[in-house]
């Protein structure tokens, strides 16, 4: 632990006045990444100073990785630190896993993204320590990774984790000045002794690549935290029109039209399949996956069922349309049933739910229950009742919805398949209560 490990020649003041910024209001609750570092620990001393300012709430999250044996103290000096202020801090102790393909870096990021995730409150914005120095290595990196503009543009001081609003306030301060800050304001901080070893690829470039760069050009950081500025403004325009053509191609919420997507170019169509999958806060299609799906998805055929899978999600092809869809779409056990009035709505054992809207409740209870084969249904204006199989292929209702369908029984008798298909006698009752049914799948 130390307070005092900065530059041997302070910097001009000039650099500081016009390198750190300034107090700024505040105007939602903050949680800041707090590792005891000295990055986070300069945010969070002056994120403290604006919150006095605007009187906003201030927590501090700190993720305890178990990677270093000093790891317990970092605990205890960040507790001390915070107490000090007066800042609320959350401890979130993670396992870091190594077979994920990701490398202990990679997989500890993982860990504390979902660490963050877990601990942010209801209206609460993250706000993390990267500054120019990481925005340039990140640069860097995706450089030496052949990635397009989408990666060069790196990160962004604004943007968001899940739900919740993601701040960089920091990102275009260098690192001398935050040592500045913190020296000019006596501040402790811990020293991480992995972040001396460069045998991590980001490591290697801080350690080893930018010094040297530096050394030709002192102002390498700088310019290559400005070319990722230049690369974002690019991707930002893109990225305005490949929302106005997802919104074009999606004829449903992750559902695109296939016979419209084959229209584009190969190069526009892979943009827009990347980022229609990027708008559902699916993980990102790498670029070998990509490839595949447009191979296995352009080829006119509307009877292909292509199925293309990564992480946790997959894209199915079907009657020419691809489905974003969890890797893992649940079902309905095939022994589930419940009683349902209509009062409430009735959550169903996949994660979704079924609704009566328009009237208080039905007559009497009715059973649900799941799909089992060979049900059949009696249809508005028909005399005989009919398979329910054929009615739902009729309805172009996809395979893997038909597991989730729950059947509304009155006894023996089956008045509908959730909203898909409704047998007469409940059409009549609906339409005369001047209500509905509402289905929403689970797994969506």
């Amino acid at each position: 632990m130390q307070g005092a490990a900065l530059p041997s020649k302070p910097l001009p003041i000039l650099a500081t006045v016009t390198a750190f910024p300034a107090l700024v209001p505040l105007d939602a609750p903050l949680l800041v990444g707090y590792s005891g570092g000295v990055d986070s620990t300069v945010l969070l001393h002056w994120l403290w100073r604006c919150a006095q300012t605007s009187g906003t709430a201030l927590r501090a999250v700190h993720v305890h990785h178990g990677l270093q044996p000093d790891a317990d103290d970092w605990v205890l000096h960040c507790q001390q630190q915070c107490d000090a202020w007066g800042i609320e801090l959350a401890v979130h102790r993670v396992q870091v896993e190594n077979g994920t393909g990701l490398g202990t870096e990679g997989a500890a990021r993982q860990a504390r993204r979902a660490a963050f995730a877990a601990e942010l409150r209801e209206g609460e914005t993250l706000a993390l320590a990267q500054h120019q120095d990481d925005q340039a290595e990140t640069f860097l990196l995706r450089a030496l990774r052949a990635s397009g503009v989408d990666g060069l543009a790196a990160m962004s001081t604004h943007s968001r984790l899940g739900e919740h609003p993601l701040w960089r306030p920091l990102l275009a301060v260098p690192r001398s000045a935050l040592l500045d800050y913190a020296r000019q304001h006596a501040l402790r901080w811990i020293e991480d002794p992995s972040n001396a070893e460069d045998h991590a690829d980001r490591n290697f470039l801080r350690l080893q690549v930018l010094p040297l760069l530096r050394q030709r050009w002192p102002h390498a950081a700088a310019a290559l935290a400005g070319s990722a500025t230049h690369c974002r403004q690019t991707r930002e325009l893109l990225d305005e029109e490949d929302a106005e053509l997802i919104a074009h191609l999606e004829v449903a919420p992750r559902v695109l039209s296939l016979e419209l997507l084959r229209q584009m170019s190969p190069r526009r169509a892979a943009r827009v399949l990347r980022a229609w999958v990027l708008g559902h806060d699916a993980a990102p299609l790498p670029a070998s996956v990509l490839q595949q799906a447009l191979e296995e998805l352009l080829p006119a055929d509307t009877d292909r069922q292509a199925r293309v899978r990564w992480q946790q999600h997959v894209i199915q092809q079907w009657r020419d349309h691809a489905y974003l869809l969890p890797a893992r779409l649940p079902s309905l056990p095939l022994d589930w049933q419940a009683v349902w009035d209509g009062r409430a709505p009735l959550p169903l054992p996949d994660g979704g739910q079924l609704s009566l809207l328009g009237a208080g409740a039905f007559e009497q209870p009715l059973q649900v229950r799941a799909r089992v084969g060979g049900e059949r249904i009696l249809l508005p204006g028909r005399q005989h009742s009919h398979a329910l199989k054929d009615c739902l292929q009729r309805e172009h209702l996809a395979p893997w919805r038909r597991a989730q369908l729950p059947l509304i029984f009155d006894g023996p008798q089956l008045l509908a398949a959730a909203d898909v298909v409704i047998a007469a006698p409940l059409q009549a009752w609906l339409q005369a209560h001047d209500a509905q049914l509402q289905w929403r799948p689970g797994g969506w």
